[in-house]
């Protein structure tokens, strides 16, 4: 394959980074039309134990080898959020005016939605960018409300983060318009084979002058949202492809194609109802990556799709054995289905994974998900890795900080109601202000300001 002039080819050392989602301290029940398990009600929650849970997971995967860092919750309510739209006075006014009637504003402005950092940005490694810098495009989210608040915080941490402007570039969030729709890198792949230039997949739902085929629920991600975050991650146009999701799965709930497809270097795992002719997308990918491009198709007479995205099956995340073979850690859900657990059997017999382990996640992902969900994977090399601002890597004596801060900091049990009284939202900025003092990344939220 042919090389625009300027890109930089593949190095040695390139590792990989987890940013897990801490989960905050106003865990409870959100709004998310278009994503099946969201639709689970419940009105009490536990955001200790959620917390808790997240951390648990965090610790499983550090034990199976992967490199584990985290990115802290947004402030919630967000009570800048809702004067924006009208409320006005003190705080306990706001919040109070909020709460009246079905209390949908206040939920929407109090939603955890950013413990799902699979959504917070779109990443490219320096090996595949034009100026040989990693480049973070943060998630407009503009389509939902209770994510579109995200943005702003999204962009004042990572920025704190990837501070090092020499090795790293942070961009901003699209205009948050309809025509530019962009939902993070849970709409994107990456896969390469040996040597060959990496490929990049960004699956869009929607494009801004023309209809998509969904009908049950809205297409979140537009093509030329995709096509924008190519140019600001300065991808060479040729390694890159632009296939449409499938109706049918955005229809069964499947709002962003990572609910449907999973891939690690030269390994793909996904269903067919993910993309709209997934046949002719899957001949160019091996066109461009040849044969030793692995595909493990689910077809949805073997995996129905409310099995694949009741089970989060397509949502785990890859680890190294010791041998050096590829194992898959996936939620508990995956393996208690018999179809997702069909599939998870032929991922071994057909010598795609070496092994299979479980997590528990449904403390923290009443909503649904996998522990794919709760992170943004960031290629690092060494070099990259040390110049990261902030104490974000985790490692024994962190976790343990962080343990200790959830169980001082977190209720072990909130309601609705508990959303509107003040307290709560003293004692989460309380919380925050520890937490960024803790990950030593400075004032990154507006009440810090």
């Amino acid at each position: 394959m042919r090389h625009g002039p300027g890109w930089c080819q593949n190095r040695e050392g390139m590792g990989e980074v987890n940013f897990d989602g801490l989960i905050g301290p106003t865990y409870n029940d959100g709004l998310a039309a278009g994503v099946a398990p969201s639709q689970r009600a419940g009105s009490t929650t536990n955001p200790k134990a959620a917390a808790l849970a997240g951390l648990a997971k965090i610790r499983l995967a550090r034990s199976l080898g992967l490199k584990q860092a985290v990115l802290p919750p947004q402030p919630r309510p967000n009570v800048d959020w809702l004067r924006r739209i009208g409320f006005t006075g003190d705080d306990e006014r706001v919040l109070r005016a909020a709460a009246e009637g079905d209390g949908m504003w206040l939920r929407l402005c109090s939603n955890p939605s950013s413990m799902w950092a699979a959504n917070a940005a779109t990443v490219a490694p320096s090996s595949d960018t034009r100026d040989g810098r990693v480049h973070i495009v943060v998630a407009n989210l503009q389509h939902m409300l209770h994510r579109a608040q995200e943005a702003e915080t999204t962009h004042s941490v990572l920025s704190a983060i990837f501070r090092d402007e020499a090795r790293f570039a942070v961009h901003a969030a699209l205009p948050a318009v309809h025509q530019l729709g962009d939902e993070g890198a849970a709409n994107t792949l990456r896969l390469q084979v040996g040597e060959r230039p990496a490929v990049h997949v960004f699956a869009w739902g929607r494009g801004a002058y023309a209809r998509h085929a969904a009908s049950r629920f809205p297409a979140r991600q537009t093509v030329e949202a995709s096509q924008a975050q190519v140019r600001l991650l300065q991808l060479d146009p040729a390694r890159v492809l632009f296939p449409q999701q499938h109706p049918d799965g955005l229809d069964g709930g499947a709002s962003h194609s990572d609910t449907l497809a999973l891939a690690h270097g030269s390994l793909l795992l996904i269903h067919e109802l993910a993309l709209r002719d997934v046949g002719n997308v899957l001949t160019e990918l091996r066109r461009r990556l040849g044969s030793a491009l692995q595909v493990a198709l689910a077809r949805a007479a073997d995996l129905p799709l409310q099995d694949a995205v009741g089970s989060s099956v397509f949502g785990g995340q890859f680890y190294t054995c010791p041998d050096g073979q590829l194992g898959l850690l996936v939620a508990a859900e995956s393996r208690e289905n018999a179809a997702a657990r069909g599939y998870l059997d032929r991922l071994v017999a057909d010598g795609h994974v070496a092994q299979i382990r479980e997590v528990d996640l449904r403390p923290a992902l009443r909503h649904g998900g996998g522990p794919a969900s709760l992170r943004l994977r960031v290629p690092l090399d060494e070099r990259e890795e040390a110049a990261l601002g902030g104490r974000v890597i985790v490692d024994d004596a962190l976790e343990a900080a962080l343990v200790a801060w959830v169980e001082k900091h977190y209720r072990d049990r909130l309601t609705p109601d508990d959303l509107a009284d003040p307290q709560l939202l003293r004692e989460v900025q309380t919380a925050l202000d520890a937490l960024t003092q803790l990950l030593a990344l400075g004032s990154v939220y507006a009440f810090q300001r």
